[in-house]
């Protein structure tokens, strides 16, 4: 088997490392041609705008339900094995760390995964708020923001395995959840056609959604002949950012992961798309105040996707699409806290501001 063989070639853990460039990389383009951002889409809905972004969002999400659920349902993934459905998961932790970080992509004017984006593009208001969010994600993990997670998330809490799988909880099986993947699609295709969308716009989004489920199928057939046990999992970048600074701060003999190669995938990803289509530019802070905004905003995303335990693409699209309760929960406190925030904080919409940073 092709798999195998390159598993025992190249060993599990670089296998990993380098499937995360790979499927990192990939994320990264796509999502800096198409604009992929929660935070545009969260605005232009609660605006009530006709800008395309919640079209793109709406692709990607759609598209990573179907493509993960159809790999399911031929049995070429199984998600009962990864963290999101396995773990004991924090209902009050995805509640009030997915209103945090609503809350902190409004005054970051970016979601994790658009900070790192902007910042392939050369914005360093985007590149000093990523590193403020990684600092605040490794706080909330082992430093001294950890207690706080462990109480919060000890408020309300949910078993592992079936407690955790809206699949077998509601009982509507695979099939149910294409169903719901293809309604959302629909309601993509409608909106695109009577918007006018470009076409990098709606196509890169479908291919953002894609590498969701190409990571879920490649680290289980990973771990499906691997020796050692290493975790089935797909895109997130609030665990991701906070390993990769610490690798980087620290010298440490923990062989590469998954998670390693993917913030440089997506980085070198975006760096390349933007290269290629003449977007590379270096943009810095206005003033004070913004800047207080931003490294604030970047704070409360940290910890926010910690607590949570998956940010705007870990729950948004990696942890619904396999329809774990605790994604669903993050998604939704995302949404309504970040539509309350821009209504207070952004009344009066600009380019700027649908953009991003």
């Amino acid at each position: 088997m092709l798999l195998e063989s390159t598993v025992e070639y190249l060993g599990e853990s670089n296998a990993l490392a380098l499937t995360g460039i790979v499927v990192g990389a990939a994320f990264g383009f796509l999502a800096q041609r198409s604009k992929f951002c929660l935070r545009s889409a969260v605005i232009e809905f609660a605006r009530n705008l006709t800008g395309g972004k919640l079209t793109v969002w709406l692709f990607a999400f759609s598209t990573a339900i179907l493509a993960t659920q159809v790999l399911a349902q031929w049995g070429l993934f199984d998600a009962s094995e990864s963290r999101q459905i396995a773990a004991r998961g924090s209902l009050s932790g995805a509640a009030i760390g997915g209103a945090l970080f609503g809350i902190g992509m409004i005054l970051a004017r970016g979601c994790s995964s658009r900070l790192l984006v902007l910042a392939a593009q050369g914005n360093l208001r985007a590149l000093m708020s990523g590193l403020v969010f990684a600092v605040a994600a490794q706080a909330a993990l082992t430093g001294m923001l950890a207690p706080v997670r462990e109480i919060i998330s000890s408020w309300w809490t949910v078993e592992g395995g079936t407690p955790r799988d809206l699949l077998v909880r509601t009982g509507i099986g695979h099939g149910g959840a294409l169903l719901f993947g293809l309604v959302w699609l629909a309601a993509a295709v409608v909106w695109a056609r009577r918007q006018g969308v470009a076409t990098w716009s709606w196509a890169g989004a479908i291919g953002v959604g894609l590498t969701i489920s190409a990571a879920w199928w490649a680290t289980y057939a990973i771990s499906r002949v691997s020796f050692d046990p290493h975790p089935v999992q797909a895109l997130s970048f609030t665990g991701p950012s906070a390993e990769v600074l610490s690798r980087v701060l620290f010298s440490t003999d923990k062989p590469p992961t998954f998670d390693l190669g993917l913030v440089p995938g997506v980085f070198l990803g975006a760096f390349t798309a933007a290269a290629l289509y003449g977007e590379l530019k270096l943009e810095g802070f206005q003033g004070g105040a913004g800047m207080r905004r931003y490294l604030v905003g970047a704070t409360l995303m940290g910890f926010g996707g910690m607590l949570a335990g998956g940010c705007a693409v870990g729950a948004g699209l990696s942890g619904t699409a396999v329809f774990t309760m605790t994604a669903f929960v993050t998604l939704t406190a995302m949404w309504i806290a970040a539509a309350l925030t821009d209504r207070l904080l952004d009344q009066h919409p600009t380019s700027e501001t649908l953009v991003g940073i």
